[in-house]
């Protein structure tokens, strides 16, 4: 069972995942999350040079980075997918992030049906910040504490439909299945593990504000029936024409609880 670790600076804990990220991270109290995004994809190498220049700019360390939105040109196979995460969590492991086999950084990597990069590269990022500080302009909305205005703050990680453990690719649900039935297996699936892993990092599923969705599959067959019971439709689904990053898997999700979100150059 995954475990919820604290990071190296204390200002977030997270969800124990594997080496290349984690399952989801939430904000210890004294700080929020703050979510940026690219207004272009940028590459890789690019993308952590971009991101360390913002953090320096805000006067946050390297560690308080917290969660990756990665964007690849195709889906990889599992050997290829194993490469592209050893150089992604060697940076992770040189900015101090990455503490022996624990990676507190959750992560989405999915691949773009249209306009798709021609090498990985960074959509968005979240970080921590001191709640209290301004940022941009405006101040935080919650102080954490027991009586505070807002939730605290998390990003869980992107879910797939291969659970945990199993092999591949026979452990994917509904393995090569497209059809109503097999989607909707695997978002109920999907949907069922990202409550799941918000429960256990001590979100609320009501407070989430945004869902993302990666398939290059109708989703619209599928909101009553899955995404409707689960008191998801009321935020509106924002739709990725995406596949997820592994050969096989159809069908991806993340949710998180961010109040603050910025667009950058």
């Amino acid at each position: 069972m995954s475990t919820i670790h604290n990071s190296v600076a204390a200002d977030y804990a997270f969800l124990a995942g594997g080496v290349p990220f984690s399952a989801g991270v939430i904000a210890l109290p004294g700080f929020e999350i703050v979510r940026v995004r690219f207004a272009r994809i940028l590459p890789l190498a690019e993308g952590f040079e971009a991101i360390a220049a913002h953090l320096r700019e805000r006067h946050r360390p390297l560690t308080a980075l917290c969660a990756a939105e990665l964007r690849s040109p195709q889906p990889f196979a599992p050997q290829g997918f194993g490469e592209f995460n050893a150089g992604y969590v060697a940076v992770l492991r040189s900015w101090g992030l990455v503490r022996g086999e624990l990676n507190p950084v959750a992560r989405s990597n999915v691949c773009p049906v249209y306009d798709p990069p021609p090498q990985p590269g960074f959509h968005a990022f979240s970080y921590t910040v001191p709640v209290g500080t301004a940022h941009s302009g405006f101040l935080t909305t919650s102080d954490h504490a027991a009586d505070a205005p807002g939730p605290r703050s998390f990003v869980v990680a992107g879910y797939a439909e291969w659970p945990e453990g199993t092999p591949y690719p026979d452990g994917i649900v509904a393995h090569g299945d497209t059809s109503r039935e097999g989607l909707a297996r695997k978002v109920a699936f999907v949907l069922d593990g990202l409550a799941r892993h918000t429960a256990t990092l001590g979100g609320t599923w009501a407070s989430i504000t945004a869902v993302q969705v990666y398939t290059e599959h109708d989703i619209g067959p599928l909101v009553a029936s899955e995404f409707a019971p689960r008191r998801l439709t009321r935020l509106g689904l924002d739709w990725h024409v995406c596949r997820p990053p592994v050969t096989g898997l159809e069908f991806e999700v993340d949710v998180r609880c961010v109040r603050r979100e910025l667009v950058i150059d």
